[in-house]
């Protein structure tokens, strides 16, 4: 699902749109028009009981959605859901906040390939901060990290890289197992940053489930939630670092930008073209892309590891599936995708037929999918896996009531004159992209009391080099930055020690699914800690480039 890695905000229906550069297409005639396909793909599901308000996980296929990567103006999410702090009545101002990560494309992604990647994106009051994962967040200032430590790593075997959680290359159509999960990593405090506003103890962990790593990632520190609460105290309580979780989300894919060209034949019809854009296929020709969406109460998780850290036996970690709730699956669905068209007053972005040529259904009780109008669809085996590419041709129409909308034409049907046919969408020039840099002045946090081991260096899938460092867990840039005492952090630091020495990353976390293959995380990201650091270390990574 989209995510704020830029200024937009897309959960509530709203969405900035940036007018960036795009790439020249290559061959086209001079009248074709540049323009775009954009909007959701609906996923309705059934209610939970709203006890189940400690978290949520859930399975979506990872898949190259376009054939190829079309530049930095590209931004789209796959499959994924928002969480929302549970209140027991509507709020009396504006207060959003949320988790709302998952896989996709951003316009600010720096080292870009057809494969998706996976942010946390979590958000602070109403925009004033995001954090995408360790060391990653709103903006590139320093100065201003707004979020860029938001997030504290926990895992000692997963390095996370500021530019999104690499999956391995050719990912196509494995099922990405995630969710979040709060653990009472600190205890709750009655001030905040010496006011007296409160912070809770919510650690809102990712736990994932993929076929080379299992288990918690990193977390939010509650101080990211409570920190606007600093400067207003009447809305001390009101978030996530307090507040437990809405059970019942929205699920929707959310495109913003898929790239399309418009033009108009001698006779005055309007026709278009998009991007080749696919979904994966499974044996049957179906396409499965969400599976088990499940919500939790605090009995799968909290409760035993509280216990564990009050003194008793340590917890498995294993979340407990008798603790929670699967929303089912009607088969019902909707699709807002247009295609916008500049020039055209009052129709500037018409629906697609999307229900011509896609239905959506209920592949099992669980298991969210579409079926596809093989008259109008392409199947096709690439080297990574089976696709259903849709249709790439339309006609603008308008029904009985004058409504327009765009239908499927087959590409022998769109005259020649228009020009579509030459147009080729394929990867643009675009200057290379800059490195991630963490601040290297010696009095910063990343250097006092800086790390223990490093650098070390690992090249990643999408051709980008991360630099990393071993951190003590406490002493790591985060937590440095998450209103802790040194007290604090030493109690966090036994906590998380007695982590590192019980749950490892190759057993079962999450439930796991009931069908299909786990997606697996780009290898070189599964790192083993040095000698003597293997309990209460994590890896930093501190830059991120293509090294030349």
């Amino acid at each position: 699902m989209l995510r704020t890695r830029l200024l937009g905000w897309f959960g509530s229906g709203l969405a900035l749109v940036f007018v960036l550069p795009q790439a020249p297409l290559i061959g086209a005639a001079s009248k074709v028009q540049k323009g775009e396909m954009a909007g959701y793909l609906l996923v309705p599901h059934d209610r939970v009981p709203e006890t189940y308000n400690a978290g949520f996980s859930l399975y979506v296929a990872a898949w190259p959605l376009l054939e190829e990567y079309p530049g930095n103006r590209f931004q789209t999410g796959l499959f994924g859901t928002w969480m929302h702090a549970q209140y027991d009545s509507r709020p009396a101002t504006k207060l959003y906040s949320d988790i709302e990560g998952g896989l996709g494309w951003w316009r600010d992604t720096r080292f870009a390939t057809e494969t998706p990647k996976f942010i946390m994106g979590g958000v602070a009051l109403n925009f004033s901060e995001w954090a995408n994962g360790p060391g990653a967040g709103k903006g590139r200032d320093w100065d201003q990290p707004r979020g860029k430590y938001g997030v504290a790593q926990l895992s000692p075997w997963l390095l996370w890289p500021p530019d999104g959680l690499n999956l391995e290359q050719g990912t196509c159509g494995e099922l990405f197992g995630y969710g979040y999960l709060p653990l009472p990593l600190t205890k709750a405090k009655s001030t905040t940053a010496g006011k007296d506003v409160p912070t809770g103890n919510n650690c809102w962990t990712l736990f994932l489930n993929t076929g080379n790593f299992k288990g918690p990632v990193a977390f939010f520190t509650p101080y990211f939630w409570s920190r606007p609460t600093v400067d207003d105290s009447s809305l001390g309580g009101m978030f996530l670092d307090t507040r437990p979780s809405e059970p019942n989300k929205a699920l929707q894919m959310e495109t913003q930008y898929v790239p399309s060209v418009q033009s108009t034949d001698d006779k005055g019809e309007i026709y278009a073209r998009v991007a080749p854009t696919s979904f994966p296929r499974g044996p049957k020709g179906e396409s499965v892309v969400v599976h088990r969406v499940t919500a939790y109460n605090k009995k799968a998780l909290w409760d035993a590891v509280k216990a564990w850290f009050d003194g008793g036996d340590p917890a498995s970690g294993a979340i407990d599936a008798q603790a929670a709730a699967v929303h089912s699956f009607s088969g019902r669905g909707g699709a807002t995708w247009r295609i916008n068209t500049p020039g055209v007053p009052g129709e500037e972005r018409v629906r697609l037929a999307w229900s011509s040529f896609a239905t959506p259904v209920a592949l099992d009780p669980v298991t969210y999918g579409y079926r596809w109008n093989d008259q109008l669809v392409t199947r096709k085996d690439t080297q990574d896996g089976p696709l259903v590419t849709l249709p790439e041709y339309y006609r603008l129409v308008k029904d009985d009531d004058k409504r327009a909308e765009w239908v499927v034409v087959q590409a022998k049907d769109v005259p020649i004159e228009t020009g579509l046919a030459e147009v080729r969408f394929g990867r643009p020039a675009e200057n290379p992209s800059g490195p991630y840099v963490t601040p290297d002045d010696a009095e910063s946090c990343w250097k006092k009391p800086g790390p223990v081991a490093g650098p070390f260096k690992r090249l990643l899938g999408d051709g980008s080099t991360v630099t990393y460092y071993w951190y003590r867990f406490a002493d790591q840039p985060a937590l440095l930055n998450a209103d802790l005492t040194d007290a604090e952090r030493e109690r966090l630091q036994t906590r998380v020690e007695k982590i590192h020495r019980n749950w490892k990353k190759d057993r079962d976390y999450l439930p796991p699914p009931t069908i299909g293959e786990l997606a697996d995380i780009d290898p070189a990201l599964i790192v083993t800690p040095p000698p003597g650091l293997e309990v209460g270390y994590v890896p930093i990574a501190t830059r991120q480039a293509v090294e030349q």
